[in-house]
């Protein structure tokens, strides 16, 4: 006669737990491993275009950034398109240059009536007191027309609005905005250090040491949350042309009412 063991509880816990497949587990990992390895490589080129384009507008030739800038952009989007992002993602498919368009239109007509509002009122009209710009109108529409579309607005829409949302947003949107207004902010840090001709910069903050942290602080708060603005617009569009027109209206309309309140004498 056979008498049956029962099996302990040990024993038969163990053998319910499900077998491991060491074998996709690994391939898991691998293909975790790949997929940031790829991204981190995106980030790294991201920052290595950057940094070249800081060194080229401070340390080379006049102007070189004319070239420098779309290059870089150019070869970022190849850089994007490679790693998997689509026209779409990047903020420049065809489907949405209408609508980029528009949005860009509204965009140039808003800040051209707040501009020329703060122009008219005494208290603000030092805003556009900025020693910077003052320039013959020859040479503010060049600025304006040519080195802002060419050195600034394209290359930063790019790099923030498009490659930035369309990388890192394959993965989280959220995160995707916050690391692009984030480095938007961080951007502005050296510009923001040559501001003291503005002045009514000059009279809110004062000069000194303490003065420029203060200044350099509100402005990378101002643009990161300009470029949060920025991609929430980029988001709703669809399209880059919208922030291009907003970003270009901002910088290129401030230069042209600078040059022209210097030029009429009107501080």
């Amino acid at each position: 006669m056979f008498v049956r063991v029962q099996d302990s509880p040990a024993a038969t816990a163990t053998a319910a737990l499900p077998r491991l497949d060491w074998r996709a587990t690994v391939r898991a990992v691998r293909d975790s491993i790949a997929s940031h390895r790829r991204l981190l490589l995106m980030l790294a080129a991201i920052l290595a275009a950057l940094v070249v384009v800081v060194l080229v507008n401070r340390h080379g030739p006049p102007h070189a950034g004319l070239l420098v800038e779309p290059l870089a952009a150019l070869g970022l989007v190849l850089a994007a398109r490679r790693h998997g992002v689509s026209w779409h993602d990047l903020g420049l498919s065809r489907r949405t240059w209408l609508r980029g368009l528009a949005v860009a239109g509204v965009a140039i007509l808003a800040v051209a009536l707040l501009y020329a509002i703060a122009v008219a009122w005494p208290l603000t009209r030092p805003m556009f007191l900025d020693t910077r710009y003052q320039l013959d109108m020859g040479k503010a529409l060049l600025t304006a027309l040519v080195f802002i579309p060419l050195g600034t607005v394209l290359m930063e829409e790019i790099v923030f609005r498009g490659v930035l949302l369309g990388v890192v947003g394959k993965r989280s949107k959220a995160l995707a905005i916050l690391t692009s207004s984030v480095l938007f902010g961080a951007w502005h840090i050296l510009p923001s250090l040559n501001m003291g001709g503005n002045q009514l910069i000059a009279t809110i903050f004062g000069v000194g040491f303490w003065a420029t942290v203060a200044v350099v602080a509100a402005v990378v708060v101002f643009t990161g949350l300009a470029g949060w603005l920025m991609c929430e617009i980029r988001r709703r569009s669809g399209s880059l042309i919208a922030t291009a027109g907003l970003h270009w209206a901002t910088n290129g309309l401030a230069v042209l009412l600078t040059s022209a309140v210097w030029a009429l004498n009107l501080a």
